[in-house]
């Protein structure tokens, strides 16, 4: 009998919920093929088995949250060879074993039980290897050591701060079945009302948005753009572009260029705070946020400052495309280092994005409007959008957020400067 675990997935995922069961006890499964679907707090991941034989048992059912490195299936890799004899043994022998086997079987089921939920608390702490490891030599409950990173990720310097620091009250520990009441079902005894339990990707969602607006000294300030001058370059080649590149000329090729021109001139809005420190990003990892119809996630074009139009136009369809059908792996949406949202896609005029931690910049995108505006003497029609930046105040002064909006809508409205960003 071989098990199927869940294997690592990312530093930061240390669990998941079963989504979907793709192969049932008795169906034969082949090495290297998926048995099932996992869903994270990111993405939907397809779980293979490393053994081939009959899938006997399913250890976790749909629904249940696993860790990595559990044990979730069993697979015979006798096949369906093993259960004949079991078939062919006397009835009277069948009689005499069971009861045998009955009590066998309930200490060997309850003993990985008592193992999870010992090693559950300290499963679901986000914590690098490397911190995990110290926290084990040094005999640290990772649950009980304070961190300094935005995401609550535990980190090596966490934990050595941890064992210099006094021990935790005894008490402390027993507030995890209060945590659990919490959870408990919600009841309502009316039947207008329907009772919807949130999928895990939009508990961390709400999760991570509540704590970015507690941990970060978030602030946002506004300007607008004229779009004329896009808008007519967009018009003069939109058709010679895709004949080339088989790829629309949209807008985000042109907002991508002029954030990362701007981010040139404002390196801390490409930056991230780790406790006391700030880590200035010299490379441009772009994060597009998409919606889906279990909310928004953001992946990220890689070093987008070295991409044409045409790249990253066709980077960001594809993302968009990958997204929306569930598809969207670990890589794709790890390590952004700045993030440009369109609420204009859904008409938008105005809001105040929030950020995407760790990052500490994130701009908004709206509608455009033609609006009559002054140009020079004269009141004129144009298509006009407003940007929102959101930053986080802790490391971005004011003066830096408005010059960064400031270069983008001088890039957009002269977009031959975009020329120059290479």
């Amino acid at each position: 009998m071989a098990e199927v675990k869940v294997p690592e997935l990312a530093e930061s995922i240390s669990e998941g919920s079963i989504a979907q069961w793709l192969k049932q006890p008795g169906d034969h499964v082949e090495k290297g093929e998926y048995v099932l679907e996992l869903e994270t707090d990111k993405v939907n991941v397809e779980i293979i088995s490393d053994y081939t034989g009959t899938l006997s048992e399913h250890l976790a059912e749909e629904g249940d949250t696993v860790q990595v490195g559990q044990a979730i299936a069993i697979v015979d890799e006798n096949g369906s060879a093993a259960a004949a004899p079991k078939a062919e043994a006397p009835k009277a022998e069948e009689a005499k074993a069971e009861p045998v086997k009955a009590e066998q079987a309930a200490p060997a089921k309850e003993a990985p039980k008592a193992e999870a939920k010992e090693a559950s608390s300290t499963q679901q702490v986000i914590a690098s290897p490397a911190a995990r490891k110290l926290a084990r030599e040094k005999g640290i409950d990772l649950t009980q050591v304070p961190v300094a990173d935005p995401l609550g990720r535990v980190r090596v310097q966490d934990v050595e701060a941890a064992s210099n620091a006094p021990a935790a009250p005894a008490a402390a520990p027993k507030q995890a079945p209060a945590a659990k009441q919490a959870a408990a079902p919600v009841e309502v005894n009316d039947d207008r009302i329907e009772v919807v339990k949130m999928t895990r990707r939009r508990q961390t969602i709400a999760k991570r948005l509540v704590q970015v607006q507690s941990e970060a000294a978030m602030l946002t300030t506004f300007n607008e753009v004229d779009l004329s001058a896009v808008m007519e370059l967009r018009n003069r080649h939109k058709d010679s572009f895709v004949k080339t590149n088989d790829v629309k000329l949209g807008f985000m090729s042109f907002f991508t260029k002029a954030v990362i021109g701007a981010l040139k001139k404002y390196p801390l809005l490409n930056a991230e705070i780790q406790g006391d420190h700030i880590l200035k990003k010299n490379f441009y990892d772009i994060g597009v946020a998409v919606s889906t119809d279990e909310g928004l996630v953001v992946p990220v074009v890689r070093d987008a400052d070295r991409k044409s139009f045409a790249e990253i136009e066709k980077n960001i369809s594809d993302l968009a495309v990958k997204a929306r059908n569930n598809k969207l792996g670990l890589s794709d949406l790890s390590g952004g280092t700045f993030t440009i949202t369109n609420g204009g896609t859904f008409g938008s005029l105005l809001s105040t994005p929030i950020l995407n931690a760790p990052q500490v910049g994130i701009l908004g995108m709206h509608t455009i409007k033609t609006r009559p505006i002054a140009v020079g003497d004269q009141i004129e029609n144009r298509p006009m959008m407003y940007l929102a930046l959101s930053y986080d105040h802790r490391i971005v002064d004011g003066k830096e957020a408005v010059g960064f909006l400031v270069a983008i809508k001088d890039m957009l409205e002269d977009p031959e400067q975009l020329l120059l960003q290479g």
